[in-house]
Order: structure tokens, then sequence, then C-alpha cells
């Protein structure tokens, strides 16, 4: 059974998006997948995570390094504290390489390393399990980067078969129990 949409409700469907089919109707968290050229649904989805962002950290335009991995190092273990999740779905980014236009920051290509390998750290020390996700990112050496990071993350033992920090967790077993009300 396909998932009505409340985000096209006042669109006729003549005009919905060329790349748009009640198909792609994804529900996470009450907020629906979003379709590329879909600028349509911005103003809601702006307003639904105003609503869901617990800990809010803003950057100027052309942070670097020093003070970018200071803010994530400080909130990450914040956020921990406040709430241990079963699970961290982890959006590694790397829009916020130095030179992207779209994401405004300059983070160098070390520093994006460096990031990935202080999530880890501080998720793989609660014994969390995570799932890193790439994204954004508008340059080709980004491809590089993502590759640097996880070799650092499997070199560490923060990723691969043998990451002691949660031993008790491998494939077979399941993230959330049989009955998930």
């Amino acid at each position: 059974m396909l998932h009505t949409t409340q985000l096209y409700q006042h669109v006729p469907e003549a005009r919905w998006p060329i790349v748009y089919s009640p198909r792609y109707n994804i529900t996470f968290m009450g907020l629906e997948k979003l379709h590329p050229f879909d600028a349509g649904k911005w103003g809601k989805v702006i307003n639904f995570l105003k609503e869901a962002i617990r800990r809010k950290v803003e950057l100027e335009w052309g942070t670097e390094d020093d003070e970018y991995l200071d803010k994530v190092e400080r909130n990450i273990k914040k956020s921990l504290q406040e709430h241990l999740p079963d699970v961290v779905v982890y959006n590694a980014g790397t829009d916020i390489l130095e030179g992207d236009r779209l994401g405004g920051l300059s983070i160098s290509p070390a520093g994006i390393v460096k990031r990935d390998e202080l999530v880890f750290r501080m998720v793989r020390g609660r014994r969390v399990p995570i799932l890193m996700v790439t994204s954004g990112g508008y340059q080709k050496r980004t491809a590089r980067i993502i590759a640097d990071s996880i070799l650092n993350l499997f070199g560490l033992g923060l990723i691969g078969p043998e990451s002691p920090s949660v031993s008790a967790q491998n494939s077979d077993t399941p993230l959330l129990p049989p009955a998930v009300p």
C-alpha cells in the first residue's frame, strides 16, 4: 500500500516535479523522503527540522578546523551524556571541505578525517553501533578524502571485524529487539 503524502497536498498532480512518483514515498520520523528539484517541500522540511533539533550548533561562513573540531567534540560528548541512543546514523558530509561553495566552511582534508575519527571514538567508546553515510561534497577530491577517512578508521580498529569497542556486537546480532513497539 502506498503512503499518501501530506507535503504535496496542495499541488495538483499535473504540477508534480518530473522526478516525483507515489512509489518514492518513504516516511522516516514523520518526514517524507525528499526528491531532487523538490523545492516546494523545503519550507515544511525546515520547520520540521527546527522542531526536531535539540542541540543547535551554528558555524560562521569560513569556519576552519580547530573551531569546527572543538564544536564537534564538545557537542557530541554533551549529546551522548544527555541521551545514549541505541544506534547512531552518522551523516559524514564532505561539503564542509575548503573550497566547497555550497558548504561555506573551510575544513581541510585532514580535518574531515579527524572529525570522522572523533565521532567514531566517542560513539564507539559508549559501545553504541554506528552507521556512517556519506553525503555532500561537490569536488573531485572528496572521494579520496572519504577513502582516507575509512582507511584511518579501519587502521585504528574503529571499524572492521576486529573492532574491540563493539566486540559483543557482530553482524548476527540485531540492532533492535524482535518486537519493536
